[in-house]
């Protein structure tokens, strides 16, 4: 297989984002979540990207957009906590 005719598989198209976020120096992180899948979390100012490759061809995205940006409340890291801790 060329590396024309890997852009259209599933790993071309992860390789050719990969590098789309290091040309414009973003941080990102790889995850495997799932069987079938490969994460990339891209993480913005206000924004948090989660981009699942899978191996079918498939991309989902799930986006989240802080609301109401930084916030200085000593009680969030316990209600974190208490998320996590019920969960």
């Amino acid at each position: 297989m060329n590396h024309a005719d890997s852009r259209d598989s599933v790993f071309g198209r992860l390789l050719d984002f990969l590098n789309r976020l290091d040309q414009a120096n973003a941080w990102y992180r790889l995850g495997h979540t799932r069987p079938a899948s490969v994460m990339v979390e891209v993480a913005l100012p206000g924004w948090h990207w989660e981009v699942e490759f899978m191996a079918d061809g498939a991309v989902e995205i799930e986006r989240y957009q802080s609301l109401a940006g930084v916030e200085d409340k000593p009680t969030l890291l316990e209600d974190l906590l208490t998320v996590i801790e019920s969960g």
